[in-house]
């Protein structure tokens, strides 16, 4: 275990939101009784109900009054703690002085992000800086991007220990999926549009399929690689049927694996090529309903982009702060299933699947166990430096672990 030189192990930053109130809840429920946590944002009123809320596991939880345009106080949560995990978004508005912080400081961090822009900006700004103190900037530990991410690192895994060669073409399908959207996750999306709409050069970035590699110009020419197209289902695998749709997550999950690869070396293999996409089903409407899907997907994007049909969805959407009950939250669930080739011409598949609402529930797990591996697992963590990392390069087998005992479900086999 890690030594503890600081006051605390954990910190929830953005406690007071819904997505943080729900982990700080699963904190309090799952975490060693040991681990020192402490709960953080703008209002300690607000803190102290959120506190109240937790239970006897919590009473004793210090609270730190923080806020995100106080570089001051950022300073002194990152010196607090080991690791600070932050809800506060969209990260595009309130995320970079605290990963400075936290850089500077050498404190790990986790967050939630799914914006491409600030992933690249934390990178090319914090990089050197993490590394050289040590410090794991590890974005992205929910639904944005940890099924794809530690999927894509298990089936390598796999693949690796059975000397089956390298892998080629992938491909992520979201078999099942329940789940809500919430007012931060909408939030998000309508900075990233209005970021990218007054930058052409962002925009030209954000397009490339490698606008997280630590080096672009050394990623192989693998040629086009559509991160919204449709695909059948027996180019994926020869059991598949139908049509699959664009997943309105892949732009920036097929991203961070991408960066993943790059990190360890191109380790998943140089001619490695990744894509997502969600079943709607194999009858014969099955192309329809995919196009149906991609097409739906661009008059979303097109609609914020556009300032009067963005007045009236922006009375429709969720609002931040906003999200499903707790009722939806636990019926909810996913299943996705990744199938790659490799070099020798054997075919793997991983399952990573779990009960709750994708974007709450489970992403509440992922989240808490991404903060726990780096706080109580310094030491079996995968060997780095440090840096702006993604969940696999950061976490890699010591997350999955933790996972499957939360009960998630990760099996990787060949086909």
């Amino acid at each position: 275990m890690t030594t503890r030189t600081r006051d605390l192990d954990v910190v929830v930053y953005g406690a007071t939101g819904f997505v943080g109130k729900l982990v700080a809840e699963y904190l309090a429920r799952n975490a060693p009784a040991d681990t020192r946590i402490g709960l953080a944002g703008r209002s300690v009123d607000r803190l102290e109900k959120t506190r109240r809320a937790l239970g006897p596991a919590a009473a004793e939880w210090p609270l730190l009054r923080v806020d995100a345009t106080d570089e001051a106080s950022l300073a002194e949560l990152a010196a607090t703690t080991h690791v600070v995990a932050t809800t506060v978004g969209p990260y595009a508005k309130y995320g970079l002085p605290l990963v400075r912080a936290c850089a500077e400081a050498g404190t790990d961090y986790v967050d939630l992000t799914g914006e491409t822009p600030f992933a690249r900006e934390s990178i090319d700004r914090f990089h050197e800086t993490a590394t050289a103190s040590g410090a794991r900037i590890v974005h992205s530990c929910g639904f944005d991007s940890i099924p794809s991410d530690l999927g894509v690192h298990a089936l390598h895994r796999q693949v690796q220990q059975d000397g089956a060669g390298e892998l080629t073409d992938t491909t992520l399908v979201v078999t099942s999926m329940r789940g809500g959207v919430s007012g931060g996750t909408v939030d998000s999306l309508r900075t990233q549009i209005d970021v990218t709409k007054r930058d052409a050069a962002l925009r030209r970035l954000t397009a490339s399929p490698y606008s997280l590699s630590p080096d672009r110009a050394a990623e192989p020419d693998l040629g086009r690689q559509a991160d919204l197209a449709l695909a059948r289902g027996r180019d994926i695998a020869p059991e598949l049927s139908g049509w699959k749709a664009p997943f309105f997550m892949g732009p920036y999950n097929t991203r961070v694996v991408r960066r993943s690869n790059a990190l360890t070396g191109h380790s998943y293999g140089k001619q490695f090529r990744y894509r997502e996409v969600m079943n709607v089903g194999s009858s014969p409407v099955s192309p329809v309903l995919a196009g149906g899907v991609a097409v739906g997907m661009g008059a979303l994007v097109a609609g914020l982009a556009f300032p009067p049909t963005r007045w009236v969805l922006d009375r429709v959407l969720p609002k931040p702060g906003q999200g499903p009950g707790e009722q939806s939250r636990t019926k909810g669930h996913f299943t996705i299933d990744i199938y790659g080739r490799t070099t020798t011409g054997a075919r793997y598949t991983v399952r990573f699947a779990a009960k709750g609402d994708p974007g709450y529930a489970a992403t509440a797990v992922m989240f808490g166990e991404s903060a726990l591996a780096l706080a109580l697992d310094r030491d079996a963590l995968p060997e780095t430096p440090g840096g702006v990392l993604t969940p696999a390069t950061a976490l890699g087998d010591v997350l999955v672990g933790r996972l499957r005992d939360a009960g998630f479900e990760i099996r990787a086999r060949r086909a």
